[in-house]
């Protein structure tokens, strides 16, 4: 170990000393009355001393007033250097930045709140709205123009050139349109995937409800088909009984609001117990008069005494 790394773990005596000159440098700085006692002192270096005072701020529990003062070369006068508020072991910090877009939950957005989506979002992808140039390689490009005439000549009285109107039912654009695909940009596998995921967890065959259901959508009646490649595993539930009416629903979900559920079964009523621990038996308190086998004396509502 160096002599000059030994020196600089070792306070400069001058600048260790110089706790007043810290204190007033923090309390320039800081608010009155918010500077406590003094805490502990750090060397930086060679006649580089670092000064930590109590904060008393409300707001900042555990945080430090740091002045740092510093003393050149075979100088005896200690200079100040820099007062910072520093949080200390055990201070109270804000939790860690999260950008808006990490932040954001479903149920988040409000009337008048706008959530623009990102040019890269793996949700989406181009799709195709009709307004672009088409690829050298499609049907209405000039290379293929010859070929688009050959292929019309064969359904037309003759080439798309001679026609008062050129036939609109083979362009893309009409095509697109009547597929509902004039859009900029459309759900990507990865979207369709998670939305997927997404109600499969909150009406899907794994729910409770679907669990105790008598049957499943797929064969409901108020279940309505939806468009896409996703009506396969999905529907609107329209019952208005249902705890997912208005909802996406998965066809294998189901609930006891099924079109065809059978009437509702009568509360089940209990047999007769085997034994009955309810009733109570009569016992006479007096043998019967006839009921022995022995005929009654005579005179025997008399008193009966010792001869």
């Amino acid at each position: 170990m160096s002599a000059a790394t030994t020196r600089s773990r070792t306070p400069d005596r001058l600048c260790a000393e110089a706790v007043d000159l810290a204190r007033a440098a923090a309390e320039e700085a800081a608010a009155p009355g918010v500077v406590g006692e003094h805490v502990s002192l750090v060397s930086e270096g060679d006649r580089v001393v670092t000064h930590f005072f109590e904060c008393k701020e409300f707001g900042y529990r555990g945080w430090r007033w740091a002045v740092t003062v510093a003393r050149a070369s075979r100088a005896k006068v200690v200079t100040l250097d820099e007062t910072v508020l520093l949080p200390g072991p055990d201070a109270l910090l804000a939790p860690e930045w999260v950008p808006w877009s990490e932040r954001l939950r479903p149920g988040d957005m409000g009337p008048g709140d706008l959530l623009p989506t990102e040019a890269d979002d793996l949700r989406l992808e181009p799709g195709f709205s009709g307004e672009d140039t088409p690829p050298p390689n499609s049907a209405v490009s000039e290379e293929m123009a010859e070929l688009v005439e050959a292929e019309d000549a064969e359904v037309t009285a003759g080439p798309p050139a001679s026609l008062p109107l050129a036939p609109s039912r083979g362009s893309i654009s009409a095509l697109a349109e009547e597929l509902g695909m004039r859009r900029a940009r459309v759900l990507s596998r990865y979207g369709l995937h998670i939305a997927a995921d997404r109600w499969d967890e909150s009406f899907g065959a794994k729910t409770p409800m679907a669990q105790a259901a008598p049957a499943a959508c797929v064969t409901c009646g108020f279940l309505v088909p939806i468009a896409g490649s996703l009506r396969q595993a999905f529907g609107v539930c329209a019952n208005e009984f249902s705890p997912a009416d208005g909802r996406i629903v998965s066809l294998a979900y189901g609930c006891g609001g099924h079109s065809e559920a059978a009437v509702m079964p009568k509360p089940p009523v209990p047999p007769p117990p085997v034994l009955d621990t309810m009733g109570a038996d009569e016992f006479p308190l007096r043998p019967a008069r006839d009921g022995g086998s022995v005929s009654e004396p005579d005179g025997a509502s008399e008193d009966l005494g010792h001869s």
